[in-house]
């Protein structure tokens, strides 16, 4: 498995705050809500939060978008530093930026300050998207992508360009492989000549993505949909692609959760079916684990992912956040050798019993130390890409040891899942997860699959397997 592609984000950048506090009483002057205790936190917004989100998978990002010297500039600097690479647009006025108010929770008002727009397009920009591998525009109506508007056309011409479109931003370049407006995006910007009608169900939405994949010359629309997932059109009948889990929570900078995803899956050369699938899921586990306000972006870059690993930061840093917010961790272990129904059981199972899953797999001097020389069947890499591509599948980490305690250590999991097959046996590992008030739990085995048996039959001859 090599190390994830890098990524251009290009768009509006914004610079957001939240005020969290509580209400308990009427104001005496008034009949509006006194909110009392307030605590405020910043954090980067619009096409910046793109490119943090890219950056916290551990993918090399560059950010392309306006900047000016005023305060919310300054500050939004000071917020990517470290995390991201900046190639700055002249700035118009003062940059935006939104604080959103929120009690238990929940936005009770939002205030909007600055009108800056991108001037114009600069040389550095120009050769950043020239030089582009894969690019994603975040656009925020306020000018960024418009002023390049003729480079990023070029860019899709040759690369994967994938564009997050903004009812007041003009329409994505002809040739996207992967537009992702929302449900009320799309149905806004399928019907520029009429009034639009609020009805966003399947079947709207599906004719929405039909209209704007012709209109916009793309070679796919996916249409999110909040917890239902998303609707993928390549133009005619759709794929419907269903959110994993059902996802409470602040959905603040799930569409940007989205695309970057998917535009980071399509950079390391994934199908835009299997990039949106992801995508789906990516956004699902982010609204779970406290969106906006969860450590993925306040966290710093990413450590780099090293190649042919899955990385140990990731499952850490998802351990992390879901305990944070109050929720259960749940880990399970194994090889995973020829990955079979057993396997999949025990691991949907294991992620019913909490808010997230990690899977801590063998490494292979790990396997072939436990069974023998000609283990494992399936490399470590692609024993991983499996894995992950699960929906019950929160992180893998991989450990070189022959039992896992080191890393359970770091993870500290509430719930250490094993198949029922260790009933009888004393877990080395129990006691460990016993020490921080963790419980080890043992599930049903499903009898008959084992991947030693499978590995057994498939070396068998027809002739001799049906016999």
């Amino acid at each position: 498995m090599t190390s994830p592609a890098p990524l251009l984000v290009v768009g509006d950048a914004l610079l957001d705050h939240d005020v969290h506090g509580r209400v308990d009483r009427l104001a005496p002057d008034a009949p509006v809500p006194v909110v009392s205790g307030p605590r405020r936190a910043s954090r980067p917004g619009g096409a910046a939060l793109a490119a943090c989100l890219a950056a916290a998978d551990a993918r090399p990002v560059t950010l392309v978008t306006a900047l000016g010297d005023d305060p919310a500039s300054r500050a939004l600097r000071d917020l990517l530093a470290g995390r991201v690479d900046l190639v700055e647009l002249p700035l118009t006025g003062d940059l935006s930026s939104k604080t959103r108010v929120l009690v238990d929770g929940r936005p009770l008002l939002r205030l909007d300050d600055g009108d800056g727009r991108a001037r114009e397009a600069t040389e550095a920009a120009r050769r950043a998207i020239a030089e582009a591998g894969a690019v994603l525009v975040a656009d925020y109506g306020r000018d960024t992508a418009a002023v390049l508007r003729e480079d990023l056309a070029a860019a899709a011409a040759r690369v994967p360009l994938t564009w997050d479109p903004h009812p007041r931003g003009g329409p994505p370049v002809p040739g996207v492989r992967l537009a992702t407006p929302s449900a009320a995006e799309a149905h806004t910007l399928a019907h520029t000549d009429t009034a639009p009608t609020p009805d966003h169900d399947l079947h709207t939405a599906a004719q929405d993505a039909d209209r704007l994949v012709h209109a916009w010359h793309a070679a796919s629309v996916a249409v999110t949909l909040g917890g239902r997932g998303a609707l993928l059109s390549h133009g005619g009948t759709p794929l419907l692609v269903p959110s994993p889990v059902t996802a409470d929570g602040d959905a603040c900078g799930a569409g940007d959760r989205f695309a970057a995803t998917a535009a980071g899956l399509l950079a390391d050369g994934e199908l835009v079916e299997t990039a949106v699938r992801q995508a789906v899921h990516a956004a699902t586990r982010y609204v779970a684990e406290g969106g906006v306000r969860s450590d993925a972006v306040d966290a710093g870059r990413a450590e780099p992912r090293p190649a042919d690993r899955a990385p140990t930061g990731d499952a850490l840093r998802t351990a992390a956040r879901v305990r944070a917010a109050g929720g259960t961790v749940v880990a399970a272990g194994g090889c995973f050798d020829l990955l079979h129904a057993g396997h999949v059981a025990l691991l949907q199972a294991a992620r019913r019993t909490g808010d997230c899953l990690v899977v801590c797999v063998n490494s292979d001097a790990s396997v072939r130390r436990r069974k023998g020389p000609g283990r494992p069947l399936v490399p470590e890499a692609d024993r991983i890409r499996v894995l992950r591509a699960l929906e019950c599948v929160d992180a893998v980490a991989v450990f070189d040891e022959d039992t896992p305690e080191r890393l359970l250590a770091e993870l500290r999991p509430h719930i250490w899942a094993k198949g029922g097959d260790y009933a009888l046996a004393r877990l080395p590992e129990a006691a460990l997860v016993e020490s921080w008030g963790g419980q080890v739990v043992l599930f049903p085995y499903l009898d008959g699959r084992s991947t030693t048996g499978i590995a057994e039959r498939a070396a068998l001859t027809p002739g001799r397997a049906a016999r």
